[in-house]
């Protein structure tokens, strides 16, 4: 078997396939190519209006690529609440997905109050894609808010493929739908195409900011 290496993970990206292990104690990862394929289309992002005025309450100061470990670590443990019993990060994924993090492939979205993370999410860029990977909470709504700011974010910067992988309840009330895993790659393609700019808003960009990005249309 081959080693499991960062490159090859991007690799695997390219190709719309994509690593998760069977459970925190795994020793091994397997590769998943799903026939049904999650995304969130950016241009049909639905902001519900409760969110829109919490996001206009600023209640959570919102950081962009400060705390990576925090943020994955965050998502393995509240994993378990959510869809599956037992979180599907394991030591290699965490280490790993922190190379790519250092390297600059992979990008955090975090909510912080009073100096405590209490929410985020994490993913994989690629060109004009960005491949979801894991988010969590420990305060109500924050990874929705955070959530939000990554679209922002990826409008702003000219991504048009937001991957979520699955589809959850959660996501779906953001306007996430299925398509076929051949619809999936043909978008893929085209995105990888993409020069998109993580960073197209500024790291600090407020609830105006965001908001904006959020109703402007292509």
């Amino acid at each position: 078997m081959n080693k499991v290496t960062a490159e090859l993970i991007i690799n695997a990206y390219s190709q719309g396939i994509f690593p998760m292990a069977e459970k925190a104690t795994s020793l091994d990862i397997y590769w998943v190519d799903p026939e049904l394929r999650g995304i969130i289309p950016l241009d049909d992002f639905h902001l519900p209006r409760r969110l829109a005025r919490k996001i206009k309450q600023n209640i959570f100061e919102v950081r962009v690529d400060t705390s990576f470990i925090k943020v994955i670590e965050g998502c393995a443990t509240t994993l378990a609440y959510e869809n599956r019993k037992e979180t599907w990060i394991n030591d290699q994924i965490v280490s790993l997905y922190a190379q790519l993090f250092d390297e600059g492939f992979v990008h955090t979205v975090e909510c912080w109050q009073d100096d405590e993370l209490v929410g985020g999410l994490y993913g994989v860029s690629l060109g004009g894609a960005f491949c979801g990977e894991s988010m969590f909470h420990t305060v109500s709504d924050a990874s929705k808010i955070a959530l939000a700011y990554l679209v922002a974010r990826l409008k702003a910067g000219g991504y048009c493929l937001l991957d979520t992988q699955f589809i959850t309840p959660h996501l779906s009330q953001f306007g996430a739908t299925e398509i076929s895993r051949h619809d999936y790659k043909a978008r893929l393609a085209e995105a990888l195409e993409v020069d998109g700019d993580f960073y197209s808003l500024p790291v600090n960009a407020g609830p105006e900011s965001i908001l904006q990005s959020l109703t402007h249309t292509s």
